[in-house]
């Protein structure tokens, strides 16, 4: 299964940072999120960016997960020469990670 089968996204950016919010479409599946959707799979899943720093933060009440990924926007939305430097295409990325239930 791949992550959009069980959560959707949200995201933010501002200069260099993108924020990529996972939340889970069922409160049921947020452990299945909180084990298998690591800042290392992010950071494996987005290895070809120039990403400094990558923190997770859990908010189980809200059945999400935010990623904050330092460096992701290679410069940011107004100095970056990439044809989309925005968070949103890098959530919409993220959806494709593919994941497993035990």
């Amino acid at each position: 299964m791949i992550l959009r089968d069980v959560a959707h996204i949200r995201t933010g950016d501002k200069g260099d940072i993108s924020q990529i919010a996972v939340i889970a479409y069922s409160a049921a599946d947020f452990a299945l999120l909180a084990e298998h959707v690591t800042a290392d799979r992010v950071a494996g899943h987005f290895a070809d960016l120039p990403i400094r720093s990558i923190h997770r933060y859990e908010l189980p009440a809200l059945g999400a997960l935010n990623f904050v990924l330092e460096g992701a926007l290679r410069g940011g939305v107004t100095r970056s020469l990439a044809l989309d430097a925005h968070g949103k295409t890098l959530g919409a990325q993220l959806l494709d990670l593919i994941i497993d239930r035990d």
